[in-house]
């Protein structure tokens, strides 16, 4: 449904059975394309068990402006359906006053709980996670977990996974489809798997979601010190964490700072600014060439090669680089295998180097009938290739040991050491075989 649909079903007053049938993320896709007059009335329309849904949904302007235009009644009602790490995401995003006024509306009770949720560290498990769960006794049945949880569940942000407590120390979990298909007279602690895969509340929240893709996790229960249960991070979390470190990962290996908001709401003088300094700093290849003005006099078919060079050197330390990053972030490669990842690349550059050493060296032997200039091309693109592979492989290592986002040593930094290494091996190499 496009924005011209919708504005007839507006018109028509034929929308209440569209918005009670559409999916809560298609509503919110919807709604961004409205005017805000238009959006504000369409939201009050859309039923209110799913209202909450939609909200969480949508962008944080929009949130913004939704939170201003709200009556006392409309915002309460709102913030009494949205699941906790909703709300605490929501105010992480408002403006101090909107923050101010959600925390007076709110109980005292939830405001509490939130401003617990708000003092855990940013990027942290604690920071993600919701309260939002369904506890157990190891002394209950099947059939009071299953009364227990219709009573209680409506209210919780997942049942999939249900989890026992004892002296609010987290001691095992049980799956809903063990409930469901197992005797009504069963005991909790009969079949709940105590062999408990969680996280702590400081833990960082990419390793977090790293987790759900190694077991494949609904859900990961989050322990303090003590071993006591604090709250869950849900799947959907977990999704949104791995979209933002790949965004953030994507913008600094594509040298852009990076930023939270989305392309269109990023102003054009921010877009240059976090595009400047990268820029700025990788211009220093550019600078070593004027050192060797005395041999372009002396032999100027040197220069025409230099971009071949260059570009050889980027694109093979780009490959090891991006190689390693990835398998930093699945966690296949460690700092302790550095040493092994290092004569792995030194052999694939061998390999590499050589061939295209033979090639471009029988390529420029034929065509300008110069030895020597094949030897400078054949020698230089062999240690230009090892170096870059080398460099490609260990900066992105070193950074992840110093606690340093390894994507900042991706293609364009490396691009750049390598252009000016590669610079200073090939004059290097050309003035000691041409005695320049």
């Amino acid at each position: 449904m496009n924005r011209t649909t919708f504005i007839e079903l507006l018109e028509k007053r034929d929308f209440k059975n569209t918005l009670e049938i559409m999916n809560a993320v298609d509503i919110a896709l919807l709604l961004s394309n409205l005017e805000d007059k238009e959006r504000a009335f369409a939201f009050r329309l859309i039923p209110k068990d799913k209202a909450a849904d939609v909200f969480s949904n949508m962008s944080n302007p929009i949130q913004s402006y939704l939170v201003k235009i709200f009556t006392e009644k409309e915002l309460r009602e709102l913030l009494d359906n949205l699941y906790m790490d909703d709300t605490v995401d929501l105010l992480e995003e408002l403006p101090a006053n909107l923050v101010t006024r959600i925390l007076h509306t709110v109980s005292s009770d939830k405001r509490d709980l939130i401003n617990q949720l708000l003092k855990f560290p940013e990027n942290s498990a604690g920071s993600i996670m919701t309260t939002e769960y369904v506890s157990l006794k190891k002394t209950m049945t099947i059939k009071e977990t299953m009364k227990h949880i219709k009573e209680v569940g409506i209210h919780k942000e997942t049942i999939y996974t249900c989890y026992v407590l004892e002296n609010r120390r987290l001691i095992g979990i049980v799956s809903a489809k063990d409930l469901m298909t197992l005797d009504d007279n069963t005991f909790i602690q009969d079949i709940m798997e105590t062999e408990i895969i969680s996280v702590g509340t400081h833990t960082d929240q990419e390793e977090t979601a790293r987790l759900f893709s190694k077991y494949d996790l609904l859900a990961l229960p989050v322990v303090d010190l003590d071993n006591r249960m604090v709250g869950i991070i849900t799947v959907d979390d977990a999704m949104d964490v791995m979209v933002d470190e790949a965004t953030e990962d994507i913008s600094i290996m594509g040298a852009v700072n990076p930023s939270e908001k989305t392309y269109f709401e990023t102003s054009v003088f921010s877009h240059a600014k976090n595009r400047f300094l990268w820029l700025l700093i990788l211009m220093l290849s550019s600078t070593i060439i004027t050192q060797y003005e005395n041999a372009f006099a002396a032999i100027p078919l040197l220069v025409s090669f230099i971009p071949m060079l260059m570009d050889t050197g980027g694109n093979c330390g780009s490959q090891s680089s991006t190689l390693i990053i990835r398998g930093l972030a699945l966690d296949e490669i460690r700092f302790k295998d550095i040493f092994r990842v290092i004569f792995k690349e030194f052999r694939v550059a061998l390999l590499v180097s050589l061939g295209l050493a033979l090639a471009n060296g029988l390529r420029i032997f034929i065509m300008y009938k110069d030895l020597k200039l094949a030897v400078v091309i054949g020698l230089s693109l062999i240690c230009t290739v090892i170096l870059s592979k080398i460099i490609g492989c260990i900066l992105p290592l070193f950074a992840k040991k110093i606690n340093l986002d390894p994507a900042i040593m991706a293609a364009p930094l490396i691009t750049t050491l390598v252009d000016t290494c590669s610079i200073i091996i090939y004059f290097t190499i050309a003035t000691h075989i041409f005695q320049l």
